[in-house]
Formats: C-alpha cells, structure tokens, sequence
C-alpha cells in the first residue's frame, strides 16, 4: 500500500499531485497527434494532463470513484473537446471507449492501486493514520472493509490478510481481530489499526503494522486483482495494432499479475506455468519494455509513493485478441462473501 502523502483533495489536487514515472509512461505511451488514448485510472488526472499535453490527441479517462470524477470538472473544462471522465470500472475500458465514439484506440495506460486522495481522506476509510469509518470500497458499493471484518470466520478472515497483504503473521491478527469484535465491532479505521499493532510490531522507520492488512481488506473489498486481470484482458481488446499498454503497479501481486499476462500473450507458444499455452494464435502483444521499468534514486526521493512502482508496457499486434477465460489461472481466490456473511 502506498504511503499518504499530504492532502491532494481540493480544486487544484491535480496540480499537487505527482504522478509516478510520468516520463516513463509519456515514453512508452507515446502519444501522436489525432490519437485516442484510455486513462483507465483518473484519480487527479496527472497522467491524463501529460497526455493531452504531449500531442494534440483525444483521452477517454475512467474512474470508479465518483469523488474522482466530480472533481475532473476543471480539468474537462481546460480541454474542450479532448477529454472525457466517465465513472466506471476500469476492466470495462473497451465498453466506455465504444461508447465514447472509440471502437478501438492507439494507447491504454493503467496506474494499480488506491490513490494519494483516497488514503488522506480519513472518510474514505482507507487510512490505518487517519480516523474514519472501516469502509474502502472505491465506488461505495458492494461490502465494506467493515463487514468483512464482522462477518469472515476466522480461517477465511486470515487466508484473506496472507493472500492479499501477503502478511506472515496473518493467523495471529485474524485471531486478535476475532477475540476484539466479540467484545465490540470493530467499524473505525483507527480501532483496527491499534488491534493490529499489538499484533505486528515494528521499528520506527518500519512500514506501519497495519500496512499489509489494510492492503488485503482493500484488495479484497474491490476485488482489484480480479479488475486489474478483466482490464487487460479488455485493452487487449480494444487495442488497435501497434498501439500501447502501459501499467503501473505498487506490489508484488498486481506486478506479477501483468508480468504473467504479457509474458503469455507475447510467447504464447512457449507457454506458461501461470496461463496456458494457446497454440492456434500467435503472439497478441510484444514486449517494449525489457523487464519493470522502476524509479530513479531522485523520484523516489521526491515522492514517495514512487518507491515500490514498476511499469511494464507492451505493442499490440495484428492477432485477435485471445480468449480472455485463461485469466482465472492468474488470481488469487476471493473469500466467498455469500449471505453466510453478509451483515443482518
């Protein structure tokens, strides 16, 4: 989980906030005049700015943030004509950009994760720092952080924290988490963070003990590995041939999610141990990037929350776009939040 950075909420939280390899994504994204590129991540609109800054091109943005895409107004007023910000999600890409007039488009740039705004608005309820309600739903629908804590059994509640915050000590928070909300609920973000420093210790200039935790309820409340996996597959898609796809990702699981996809789009007849081999088709993407592409010494030390990112981007070719089912193979279960565990 990204480190919070001071407040990027107002009518100027774009011209604050720094988006992460932005030179990186420009060299990579390469935008040309006349082009349609998909921000699929608004958030403050950095990287759409960038974009329509670098050429005289269209960018069709998503957000599944509707705090987001209230707070575009400006910067859609700035761009007459150019820019468009549409609350959906973003593994949806293909079908906002159709319905925008853009069957298909020459760019798709993805930045994973939750964004600076969410982590400093303590109501959001994505801050173990800041107080608020134990909520982290993106959209404000669905189940919240609060009623996966209240509801999970305890074995379901610690496979969550290991698989998705990949945290070791996982069994002994699920089993402080449980023994705390029998004597209260547990629906403040504060209330929970303090369950779990008295769990995971750490050293001062250690991450915060809650970090991984609130990593894997958020992940798992906005089911953002399965998304991440349903925008690939939709770039993929939606992609013309030699157009660009650019991700940007802050840990392990969604880096190795994209790792994977690439590698098995673009040797597909060398196969993969994650996703299967598809014989008949040949490759859909070609690398560009050798690798991740991570942050300079200078940027991680002027932001931040540029530290843990790494970018891999691709080239779409002629192939039709594979079949999308193989997906499943790349991500980690959700719990099943039946009405077992729904609150009454």
């Amino acid at each position: 989980m990204p480190p919070s950075r001071p407040s990027d909420t107002g009518p100027d939280a774009a011209e604050r906030h720094i988006p992460v390899l932005l030179a990186e994504v420009l060299a990579h994204l390469s935008p040309k005049d006349g082009e349609v590129h998909v921000d699929g991540t608004f958030g403050a609109g950095g990287y759409s700015r960038a974009i329509l800054d670098a050429a005289d091109c269209r960018v069709i943005a998503i957000d599944r943030d509707p705090t987001a895409v209230a707070a575009s107004a400006p910067l859609v007023l700035a761009y007459p004509g150019r820019l468009a910000v549409t609350q959906d999600r973003f593994g949806n890409l293909d079908q906002v950009a159709a319905m925008l007039g853009a069957p298909q488009v020459d760019g798709v740039v993805l930045d994973i994760g939750v964004s600076s705004m969410q982590l400093d608005e303590g109501e959001r309820g994505f801050s173990f720092r800041r107080d608020g309600p134990l909520d982290m739903r993106m959209s404000g629908e669905g189940p919240s952080a609060a009623d996966y804590v209240a509801r999970l059994p305890e074995a379901e509640l610690a496979n969550l924290i290991y698989r998705f915050g990949e945290e070791r000590q996982s069994r002994g928070i699920a089993r402080a988490i449980v023994r705390a909300r029998e004597e209260a609920p547990i629906v403040r973000t504060l209330q929970l963070a303090d369950i779990i420093a008295k769990v995971v210790r750490s050293k001062p200039h250690e991450p915060h003990p809650a970090t991984r935790s609130f990593q894997a309820l958020r992940i798992a409340v906005n089911d953002e590995l399965g998304e991440l996996a349903r925008a690939l597959a939709a770039a993929e898609r939606v992609l013309k041939p030699g157009g660009r796809l650019v991700v940007v990702t802050f840990h392990s699981l969604e880096d190795r999610i994209v790792k994977n996809f690439l590698n098995a789009r673009a040797k597909p007849a060398a196969g993969s141990r994650h996703l299967p081999a598809v014989e008949s088709l040949p490759p859909s993407f070609r690398l560009v990037a050798r690798g991740a592409v991570e942050p300079t010494e200078a940027e991680s030390r002027a932001n931040p929350r540029a530290r843990s990112a790494k970018l891999r981007a691709a080239s779409r070719t002629e192939v039709p776009a594979h079949d999308a089912s193989d997906l499943d193979a790349l991500l980690p279960p959700l719990p099943d939040f039946d009405a077992r565990h729904r609150p009454h």
